[in-house]
């Protein structure tokens, strides 16, 4: 028993080393600083949305819940730093920091709801929750400002030293900064004993109650952390457009992040990061060519995707230098703890 356990540790610490590719990517984020000095705005919503699908990809790819209202938290987020820095404190750390704490806490309160019933059932009621909260923030006009969105929201300095520009240079420094740091913190989380927990109760959870593992515990935790993850990219959002709508809240939000898992994989978390960068730049492509039909083409690929295969579209994955040997050392180590 304890050489398997010694032997499952091994290849946990293994799988958690650091691949060449990761640090190749961060760099090139790094490098469009000042390779692609105009092009900051969309990098900046590249790097929001990634921050979105990886909060996704943490209860989607390693603990097997589908949601279709995590734009709830996003929202939530979103509203949050916009209210604070209007009336209150309008530092965005601090924002980023209050963002991700309401929407932590209404996370966990609604983490047990998804506990219950199957799939479908965790589906609908993901659904109606977000749906919910847009439907507040339409009719609540005298706090959120209704359907023409909250104006008036100032922003200043980052720490008090660094100036939000017109060109978006900071936003977007402050936008990959806050992607790095929290996607390390879940790079963490998925490579720890507490993330081959999750693997165990995704792929069988009878199995992972047997052998000691709570999936209620799991759960909630990885949906509270989820939560706070969606929460801060919907803060980012609001910070860097000094603006927040109904919109952060609507159907299309949930939906485009999981085409973004779609297209760029699940339980890597890099998936997001991908799928965002792929997702954004073929949307804003598709927008210029055919301004009203763009979104007909999105739907299309999607079809494609879906009949072609999403392991098929995938498969590019295994070209990423140690990816293979990654997920096989992951694998190894949960078969390692089942016996």
């Amino acid at each position: 028993m304890t050489s398997a356990t010694d032997n499952a540790v091994s290849l946990l610490k293994r799988s958690g080393r650091w691949q060449l590719w990761e640090i190749a990517l961060w760099l090139v984020a790094v490098a469009m600083i000042f390779l692609l000095p105009s092009k900051m705005l969309i990098l900046t919503e590249i790097a929001i949305l990634a921050l979105f699908a990886v909060s996704l990809d943490l209860v989607l790819g390693y603990a097997g819940i589908v949601s279709l209202g995590h734009a709830a938290f996003f929202g939530l987020g979103a509203y949050t730093a916009g209210l604070l820095a209007r009336h209150y404190v309008t530092e965005p750390v601090t924002g980023l920091l209050a963002a991700g704490l309401v929407s932590g806490v209404f996370g966990f309160a609604t983490s047990f709801l998804v506990l219950r019933g199957s799939d479908l059932t965790r589906l609908m009621t993901t659904f109606g929750v977000a749906m919910l909260l847009a439907e507040v923030a339409n009719q609540a006009g005298w706090l959120t400002g209704g359907a023409d969105g909250l104006s008036g929201v100032m922003i200043t300095p980052i720490l008090g030293i660094f100036e939000f520009d017109l060109w978006g240079r900071t936003g977007y420094i402050y936008a990959l900064a806050v992607l790095m740091v929290l996607t390390f913190i879940a790079r963490r989380i998925v490579n720890s004993p507490f993330g081959l927990s999750l693997k165990a109760i995704k792929r069988n959870t009878v199995r992972a109650s047997m052998l000691g593992i709570s999936p209620t515990r799991q759960i909630v935790a990885i949906y509270t952390i989820a939560a706070v993850y969606a929460g801060i990219a919907g803060a980012l959002l609001t910070q860097t457009t000094s603006f927040v709508s109904p919109d952060v809240l609507a159907f299309h939000r949930s939906a485009d992040v999981l085409l973004v898992l779609v297209i760029g994989g699940t339980g890597y978390l890099y998936g997001g990061v991908f799928g965002a960068v792929i997702f954004t730049l073929l949307r804003d492509w598709l927008s210029v060519i055919t301004p009203q039909y763009w979104m007909f083409w999105i739907g299309l690929i999607l079809i494609v995707i879906v009949l072609v295969g999403r392991e098929r579209v995938t498969r590019w994955q295994g070209l990423l230098p140690g990816m293979t040997r990654s997920r096989r050392a992951k694998t190894q180590a949960i078969a390692e703890e089942s016996r």
